[in-house]
């Protein structure tokens, strides 16, 4: 049954990974033996994440620069699993937001997801295999005030999801989503802060708690090992039940 979830000789590439859920993503991959590229803009910061990673590789570009991407994509090799996580959050009214904001949010979220997969799915249609994991959200289902740029971005990174799956399930490529709820995260800091949000939040969620990135770890191993060869199109919620309840 090992056997299954083993990623021994496979390369994984995941965007956003120097810190927050990206970081507990690619840990957990390097722990199921794969060979893990380690993303984000800074080379110093890949580096040093890298290198406290068994088996990890740096590999920064920008995954909004479609140059960028196609030069990182080319350094790294042969890529078996990419994990669409890079990803920026902004608050505020959503009659208070700009283009200019409005575009980076979906930019960094969405349109990232976009280019790196396209520049990574040639490679995999010619082997006739590949993995590609989206991180998308329990804001892929619902909304909440305040942070529409990121709702609007997570419920089009579901919908991009499954149009992977309808055109490169034929290949052998499984394109499935993580949808995480609230976890204990750099990027959501200020809300575990803010007593009254928190109160709210672990009353919400039926697990009484933020969850710990390292519990995306057999999510994200699944989704990208064999033991998922037949589950495409689909996103799995890591919430703590906040999505089954009311």
């Amino acid at each position: 049954m090992n056997a299954l979830f083993d990623l021994a000789g496979r390369t994984a590439l995941v965007t956003g990974s120097t810190r927050g859920l990206g970081l507990a993503l690619a840990r957990a991959l390097a722990g199921a033996g794969a060979r893990v590229a380690i993303n984000g803009r800074s080379r110093e910061t890949c580096d040093a994440v890298a290198g406290g990673i068994e088996g990890a590789f740096a590999a920064p570009f920008d995954v909004t620069d479609e140059a960028a991407i196609a030069s990182g994509i080319a350094a790294c090799g042969e890529i078996d699993i990419l994990v669409n996580n890079a990803g920026i959050q902004m608050r505020g009214p959503l009659e208070q937001f700009s283009l200019e904001q409005w575009r980076q949010v979906l930019d960094a979220n969405l349109t990232s997801a976009f280019l790196v997969a396209r520049e990574v799915a040639p490679q995999m249609i010619e082997r006739g295999r590949g993995k590609i994991v989206n991180t998308c959200s329990a804001t892929s289902e619902v909304g909440r005030e305040t942070i529409g740029p990121y709702t609007a971005s997570k419920g089009a990174l579901k919908m991009l999801t499954r149009a992977m799956c309808a055109d490169w399930a034929r290949h052998g490529i499984q394109a499935n989503g993580i949808g995480p709820g609230y976890f204990a995260t750099e990027m959501n800091t200020v809300l575990q802060e803010d007593p009254q949000f928190d109160a709210w939040l672990r009353a919400r969620v039926p697990a009484g708690r933020w969850g710990d990135p390292s519990e995306l770890g057999g999510a994200v191993v699944f989704l990208a090992s064999a033991a998922s060869d037949f589950v495409n199109g689909q996103i799995l919620y890591v919430d703590g039940g906040l999505l089954a309840v009311l």
